[in-house]
Formats: structure tokens, sequence, C-alpha cells
């Protein structure tokens, strides 16, 4: 079993919203990405281009797709979740958005993807001994790690033997879309080039410049981004309300603590005034 997770952030992960006009959109944007991979032919083929191997036949593509533990736990919503019968793939398109790499901490945020994907599957009653191979993929429009290499792969290996590979299926991989250099593959710099300039060069982003062209011209899509720009515009002001309540309150608990003192103050003050008499 293979999942393949994608998203592109016009929304970023610290929360900051950069609304676009509809027609600005490219595919490093949040929702034209998710509606571009929908497409399982254009999908597989950006998951070959970046793991330099065959991903096999994908079973299903739901967009969209959120888990919440509990009713006050921390959610994670994923634009793309398909699979192909032999590994899983989570996989975010990630963008600044004026903050630093260190604020988004990724290395710690694709684990708690990792633990995501994990318990979802095990929610469906299987041993752990059947989870699945899961690969989790940052393709970033920054360098992560600041080493200035094109791909950052992390496995779990023992520190004291280091041929010592821990075997338990997790694979991470950060793609950093403003290097270039000849080592990279011919396919791969293609990619990493239109993500940044959304200029078409080769045969892959001539499709995905094609799937983007259409969707600009799609009412359908256009109605659902503006929905969805509605629902989160909502969702910023009822978090500044609950932001302004939360201020409220506290300054009214201050004042209710300094009344308290005050009250106190002047108490003393008059039985040290009586003990003088």
């Amino acid at each position: 079993m293979s999942i393949f997770f994608a998203r592109s952030f016009c929304r970023n992960t610290g929360g900051d919203y950069m609304a676009k006009n509809y027609e600005e959109l490219k595919l490093s944007d949040d929702f034209m990405f998710g509606k571009v991979m929908e497409d399982s032919g254009l999908c597989r083929e950006v998951l070959e281009c970046l793991l330099g191997k065959t991903v096999g036949e994908l079973e299903e593509i739901e967009t969209q797709r959120e888990f919440r533990y509990a009713m006050d736990g921390k959610p994670i919503r994923l634009d793309i979740y398909t699979r192909d019968g032999e590994a899983v793939y989570d996989a975010e398109m990630q963008n600044l958005n004026h903050k630093r790499p260190e604020d988004y901490d990724l290395p710690r945020r694709s684990r708690f993807y990792q633990a995501s994907m994990d318990t979802d599957y095990l929610k469906k009653k299987q041993s752990y001994r059947t989870l699945p191979e899961t690969n989790i993929l940052f393709i970033c429009t920054f360098d992560p790690f600041g080493e200035d290499l094109p791909q950052y792969t992390f496995r779990n290996r023992c520190d004291e033997v280091p041929e010592l590979a821990m075997q338990d299926g997790t694979s991470k991989y950060f793609f950093n879309c403003t290097c270039e250099g000849e080592e990279i593959p011919e396919d791969m710099q293609a990619l990493f080039r239109y993500i940044m300039t959304g200029k078409p060069t080769d045969e892959l982003t001539g499709k995905l410049q094609k799937a983007v062209e259409a969707g600009l011209r799609n009412e359908k899509w256009r109605s659902e981004y503006m929905k969805e720009l509605l629902h989160d515009d909502d969702m910023r002001e009822e978090g500044r309300a609950e932001g302004r309540e939360e201020e409220r309150a506290n300054t009214e608990r201050e004042k209710a603590r300094a009344d308290a003192l005050e009250a106190r103050v002047r108490e003393l003050e008059e039985i040290i005034n009586n003990m003088k008499k």
C-alpha cells in the first residue's frame, strides 16, 4: 500500500495568510497544487521525478484530507491523499512567506506527520507489523537546512554502528528547489525551476503548466477557491475575536487584582493610623 500526501502553501504552516487573486495562482500555491495533483498521471510523474524511481499505479486520490485525533487536538490537512500498493508518500509544497526556515521546524513537523499517518493506519485495526513503508517529502522553495544541497534524505540509523539501519520503513526527504547544479538530474532541475519561476522547460513541466492554465479557466475551481478564502477569513476573524475576548478578560483580571491590592493597602494604612492614636 502506498499513500501520497501533497500540500502547497498559499496559507503557510505558521498560520499567516497570503491571499492571491485566482488569476495569480501557480503550481506552488496551495489550492492550485492540490487541484492539479488530482490528476493521477501527473501526480505519479511528479513523485517519480522527485524520488528517482518508479511509482506504482495510484489507486485513489483524495483532496484536503484532515487528520484530528482529539476535539481540541492539532489537526493537519493534506492536499492530496493517494496510494499505489507499495509504500506511503506524504509530500508538501513549502513556502517561506516572509518567515525563516527555522520558524517552521520542519524536522519535528515531519515527525508529527509520520505519527499521524501511522495512527490513522492502525485505527483501522491493523497490526503495527503491517505498517506500510512511508516516504515524507517536503518540496521547499528555500534551502531548509542551509547546506546548498538539492535534496536532504533522512533515515533512522544507529549512532554507534552507522551502517546499521533500523529498517522501520520510514524515509524523510526535503527538496531545495532553489538549488542548481550539474549533479541534479535534468528532470528534477526542470521541476525545481518550474516551481520557482512558473516557466516550463521540459515535457513534465509543460504538462503541469497546461494543467495550471486549464485550472485558471475552470470556473468551478475558481468558486471553490473563493469559498475557501471566505472560510479562512471567517476562521481568522473568529480567532481575532477570541483574542480580543481573552485580552479583555486578562485586563479585567488585572484590574480586579489591582483594586484588591489597593483596598488591602488602604486597610493596612487605616490599621497603622489607629495604632498611632
